[in-house]
């Protein structure tokens, strides 16, 4: 099963054992997890793969959960990837492809790192597990604990799109709105966590949700035949996604299933919450606060990414970089790629969209690169953002005659 060694904190290298339920490092680094590579090599190869199961799963021997029996799944992973040719043809892009996250159980990305991080808190004992969410991690958090038979204690803004929020208390979760953002959900986390015995599944503050995102660098390198893109679009919040894919690769090439080539990694935000972009403009390390952080993208509505830092290194030493849309652009993406593709993605994953025309357009990127955007989830879990682009019953919409609307 695992070849897991120990945890490692991101920022001091201190080494934490495994085997325990984990939040930050004393220093305030986020862990990760390390496995036995060499091990793994002698012992697991690509070709295993032929007989392993269609989920994240497959790739179980660099994932951290020892016991098959506590392994949380409802069928999350290995999405498709789908060539998008009308919309490279509109955009200039001649090899550019979808990674559709939105398949994913609960509609989104999030489903791999919640299913991920609650098996852990299985096999570790947990009871109680408590989280801040703009939505979609709410959702995956409140499915796979109902699944564990393990409490769920949510907090979300109040404005979270309202597919999450009856998502959740179907789950059975208790659930808290906050009039605040998610940095204020968080904070009411950290301060009643150890008075109520919650064990905090916040981003990057346990180990484990990353080890489940960073499954979508193993799938795309798979169905590429190990070949990497020459650019990957991922829409960033959190930017967990990011950090994992940028840690898969370099697991992958220890194991000797790739070389040392990399995608250029584009960290797409929007204009109304855009710290990582500002943060690799001047050249920093880390970001600062954004003031006043608003966007109809809730994943993106992400004030302090606690791994911005991560982040930033893997844009820079893949020769990336970070953009951002404005809300308008990234919603008449949104409809562009669903009327080219026929995929309604979420506004993260159109974001990722109107961010490659704009790269196109400067130069930045070549018409014949291969190009992936990662769409991190559903657009029907959005339909409020989406319905300011329909309005219903609005002039020229259709006639409406004996009950019915027909088109004009």
């Amino acid at each position: 099963m695992t070849t897991l060694s120990h945890l490692e904190c991101s920022m001091c290298a201190k080494r934490h054992e495994a085997g325990l339920a984990h939040n930050l490092c004393e220093c305030g680094g986020p862990l990760l997890v390390r496995y036995d590579l060499e091990k793994a090599r002698q012992n697991w190869s690509r070709e295993w793969l032929m007989r392993a199961p269609s989920t994240m799963w497959r790739y179980a021997p660099v994932l951290p959960v020892a016991k098959p029996e506590n392994i949380i799944t409802l069928g999350e992973g290995f999405t498709p990837l789908v060539r998008a040719k009308r919309l490279g043809d509109r955009l200039g892009a001649k090899n550019l492809w979808v990674k559709d996250e939105g398949i994913n159980p609960t509609g989104s990305f999030k489903a791999r790192g919640l299913s991920c991080a609650v098996s852990m808190c299985a096999e570790l004992g947990v009871k109680k597990i408590a989280i801040p969410s703009a939505g979609n991690a709410a959702s995956a958090s409140a499915a796979y604990a109902a699944a564990a038979g393990i409490e769920c204690h949510i907090f979300m803004p109040q404005d979270v799109p309202q597919s999450n929020f009856i998502e959740c208390k179907s789950f059975g979760a208790h659930v808290t709105l906050v009039d605040g953002l998610i940095s204020d959900c968080g904070r009411i986390v950290g301060e009643r966590k150890a008075a109520e015995g919650w064990f905090e599944v916040s981003t990057l503050k346990e180990p484990y949700r990353i080890e489940g995102k960073k499954t979508m660098g193993y799938e795309v390198a798979e169905q590429f035949q190990w070949n990497l893109p020459d650019v990957i679009f991922y829409p960033t919040g959190g930017g967990v996604g990011m950090i994992g894919m940028w840690k898969a690769f370099a697991e992958m090439e220890t194991l000797g299933w790739i070389g040392p080539k990399r995608p250029k990694m584009i960290a797409v935000q929007v204009e109304g919450c855009q710290p990582v972009v500002r943060a690799f403009e001047k050249g920093e390390k880390r970001s600062e606060f954004f003031q006043n952080a608003h966007t109809v993208a809730a994943g993106l509505r992400v004030p302090k990414p606690l791994g911005d830092f991560l982040v930033l290194n893997a844009v820079r030493e893949s020769g990336g970089t970070a953009i951002a849309v404005s809300d308008e652009e990234m919603m008449d993406a949104g409809v562009q790629l669903a009327s080219d593709e026929g995929m309604f993605a979420a506004p993260e994953g159109a974001a990722c969209v109107a961010a490659l025309q704009k790269l196109l357009a400067n130069g930045f990127l070549k018409a014949d690169e291969r190009m992936v955007i990662y769409n991190t989830g559903a657009g029907l879990k959005y339909l409020e953002a989406y319905a300011t682009k329909f309005p219903r019953g609005g002039a020229g919409e259709g006639d409406k005659l004996g009950g019915l609307i027909t088109p004009r």
